[in-house]
């Protein structure tokens, strides 16, 4: 009798010990209601302007200002021109302008659209989450539009110095501060995945940093304002130490959640505004455009419609010095490749073809 009981004790520890492995494990819970891997496919894009596709034109509906709704998403936004199985459904939450809490949980009710980790959320009852995209933090402590602004300030007064020289301390202190902020989005946003039964392993969560629109090499006759107003110094600040330090730091915040890391801080190298020469013909107080698709950012871009509606107005210039369709469509091969393969970290670097290739990297 105490052989069979000390047996089936055993029996027991066993049993005991199977389902907390299971528990612990990296596995889905089979008893998990609507278990993710029996939804569709679908690939998610999050962040600001550089994967909403601003600048990349033909705005979906309700998000060119209708209701407020500026996040202008366009057909030809990273996500769009990713090279995915037909099955895979793409979407697309980024919006034009976001920072980092709007990413996150933190819902805003003055914005149009609200959090969205929140909406990722509602997303995970539908679809099957493969891969989440985050790009990220520029409008936070950086307030990288901002500084454009005073670039181009410092260019019209001729001021000494430029805006390079004010933010060379003050820059990496802005950086400093956007970290904790981007490492708090990125955990809602895990949070989301959490709940709704993923494991770590179960999804990819990818953050990119940015490409510098804009270069040193501007052809001289677009140093003004038909194309790129700045000053040498300040153009070679913006490529060179601003962008490359923005990068950092959303690596390192990658770092601290576990995300992978996509460096594009080079990736626009040799494409950026104002490096084609200007096209002939171009009529009066337009802006000449690039010539073929040389230049993967837009130029300084002006709505002049708009300009004449007070509602509009403010966003006239909304387009300025964010990728065009040729330079969203550079920046998604990369992306693709890189989502395909398995490295933690990657660059998105020219090839000999001049082509953008996730070239990996060792996490520092």
């Amino acid at each position: 009798m105490r052989a069979h009981k000390s047996r089936f004790l055993a029996l027991l520890a066993v049993c005991g010990v199977l389902a907390l492995a299971i528990l612990v494990s990296d596995q889905y819970l089979p008893s998990l209601p609507q278990q993710p891997q029996r939804l569709p496919p679908a690939v998610v894009t999050l962040g600001d302007s550089t994967l909403s596709g601003e600048g990349g034109g033909r705005y979906e509906a309700g998000t060119n200002g209708e209701n407020g709704d500026w996040c202008h998403r366009s057909p030809a936004a990273a996500v769009h021109q990713l090279a995915l199985p037909p099955q895979v459904t793409r979407i697309n939450l980024a919006c034009s302008g976001a920072q980092a809490k709007l990413v996150g949980s933190a819902d805003d009710p003055e914005h149009a659209e609200g959090s969205q980790a929140a909406r990722l959320a509602e997303l995970t009852e539908r679809f099957r989450i493969t891969d989440i995209v985050v790009q990220v933090g520029a409008n936070d402590d950086p307030g990288f539009t901002d500084v454009v602004n005073r670039c181009v300030e410092a260019w019209a007064t001729r001021a000494p110095g430029g805006c390079a020289e004010p933010m060379r301390d003050a820059w990496p202190q802005r950086v400093a501060a956007m970290r904790p902020k981007v490492v708090s989005a990125l955990r809602d946003i895990r949070s989301v995945m959490d709940e709704a039964g993923y494991t770590p392993s179960a999804y990819s969560l990818v953050v990119q940093s940015y490409a510098s629109p804009v270069g040193p090499d501007v052809d001289p006759r677009l140093n003004n304002l038909s194309g790129c107003p700045f000053q040498p110094g300040d153009l070679r600040w913006i490529r060179d130490t601003g962008v490359p330090q923005l990068s950092e730091g959303l690596r390192a915040a990658a770092d601290e959640t576990g995300a992978r890391f996509l460096d594009l801080s080079r990736a626009g190298h040799g494409h950026e505004a104002c490096t084609a020469a200007p096209t002939g013909g171009t009529p009066a107080g337009q802006v000449p455009a690039p010539r073929n698709d040389a230049e993967w950012f837009t130029r300084l871009t002006v709505d002049w419609e708009s300009l004449q509606d007070d509602y509009r107005a403010p966003h006239a210039m909304q387009e300025s010095f964010h990728a065009n369709p040729a330079g969203h469509a550079a920046l998604a091969g990369c992306l693709g490749e890189f989502l395909a393969g398995d490295d933690q970290q990657a660059a998105c670097v020219a090839d000999e073809r001049g082509e953008l290739k996730p070239v990996p990297e060792q996490a520092p």
